[in-house]
């Protein structure tokens, strides 16, 4: 059984997406992100960084004790590893496919994160800043359209952990402000990742917790106003005398 640490975000969906494609057991502890749960004492036992998602497996392939695992590339190689699915086990394939997770991890999840971040929940539009990372955005939209002209998915003919790590941060493209009919080959890579049962599934285990995730000023400030302190502060309340 592993225990998924989740709240319906693009890193979140990532995990259900590997987790349904590769028949797992599991079951969802949600991690109230705009409330803080991401702040108590036993989540950050196994998350430190304070961010969703992270497991815990209990049937770790070494026969073991328990392994958390947090940040959500290390989980897919991770799984991948565990299960022996979605990741190429030949050196060459294996390289690609990790090099492509690393893009979505290093580039496309930041640079997408930053533009949803001045485009939709800054108090203050910025104008240089939603344009740089509009801009960012849609070049690297570019870099994935080129590589997958010629290829059915990232790494190749097979869908990996590349495929599945990409995809949840192209879904909301129009709030990128980008547009998939300028990306052909995205669209049409983006339209078979949909279409697949496993993501169908993932992606309706997320509804009941989209509800819960409306913006409010309170969870923007606990989302987007922390510092060493104020986590610290969180971690660690004094009592009141």
């Amino acid at each position: 059984m592993i225990d998924l640490y989740y709240w319906p975000t693009p890193n979140g969906h990532k995990i259900t997406m590997f987790l349904e494609e590769a028949g797992l057991e599991y079951r969802i502890i949600p991690v109230n992100i705009g409330t803080g749960d991401q702040f108590k004492p036993e989540f950050l036992k196994i998350s430190p960084n304070n961010k969703m998602p992270a497991i815990v497996d209990h049937s770790p392939p070494d026969s073991g004790d328990a392994i958390s695992v947090f940040e959500s590339g290390a989980i897919l190689v991770y799984l991948a590893e565990k299960t022996g699915k979605l990741l190429p086990k030949d050196l060459r394939g294996r390289k690609i496919a990790l090099e492509w997770l690393f893009w979505q991890v290093g580039g496309l999840g930041p640079m997408a994160g930053q533009n949803h971040h001045f485009s939709k929940y800054a108090p203050e539009k910025i104008t240089y800043a939603i344009d740089r990372y509009v801009n960012e955005t849609n070049r690297l939209y570019g870099v994935l359209d080129r590589r997958l002209d010629g290829r059915e998915f990232i790494a190749g003919d097979d869908y990996t952990i590349a495929d599945i790590a990409a995809y949840p941060w192209i879904v909301p493209w129009k709030t990128q402000h980008q547009s998939l009919d300028d990306f052909q080959h995205v669209k049409r890579w983006f339209d078979a990742v949909s279409n697949r049962p496993a993501t169908v599934r993932a992606y309706t285990k997320a509804q009941p917790y989209l509800r819960r995730s409306e913006m409010t000023e309170e969870s923007r400030n606990i989302l987007f106003g922390q510092t060493a302190a104020s986590v610290r502060a969180r971690v660690n309340p004094i009592d009141p005398v």
